[in-house]
């Protein structure tokens, strides 16, 4: 797919089940080559080989992606080609995940800022743990 395909797509409306913009928002990186079925149930699993051809096809250095959640907030796979990005910590209030921002500067040189979730009110503990290795029961 080329990146002017992209932005032909009407992204203004209802995600439909089926198509290109469910293809864009729920397709995530998997160590398997090729396409794949997602247990998702919509879009795919795509493998190195894919976005690696992706990225030279449309001249881009990286992949950076999001709708996925990550426990560290910011994720790497295929060899530094493809970066997921999570913007809400301690999702759906019990994942205990960082949250995570990419900066990029005019030169497209860009920085990761990986964050806690803010305490609850009243409570001095920040909500969201450190600990990388858990993965919440809310995904199992």
């Amino acid at each position: 797919m080329m990146l002017s395909e992209i932005r032909e797509l009407d992204r203004k409306t209802e995600v439909p089940h089926r198509g290109g913009i469910s293809d864009l928002l729920w397709s995530d990186p998997d160590e398997k080559e090729g396409w794949n079925d997602s247990m998702r149930g919509a879009g795919f699993l795509f493998g190195a080989d894919i976005s690696s051809k992706f990225i030279y096809t449309n001249g881009l250095n990286i992949i950076c992606r999001a709708h996925q959640m990550v426990q560290n907030g910011t994720l790497w796979s295929h060899e530094k080609n493809v970066c997921t990005i999570f913007s809400a910590p301690n999702y759906c209030y019990r994942c205990g995940n960082q949250a995570g921002i990419m900066e990029l500067d005019e030169n497209l040189n860009y920085s990761i800022q990986q964050y806690d979730a803010a305490p609850k009110r009243g409570e001095t503990e920040i909500y969201a743990t450190n600990n990388t290795n858990r993965m919440p029961d809310y995904f199992l």
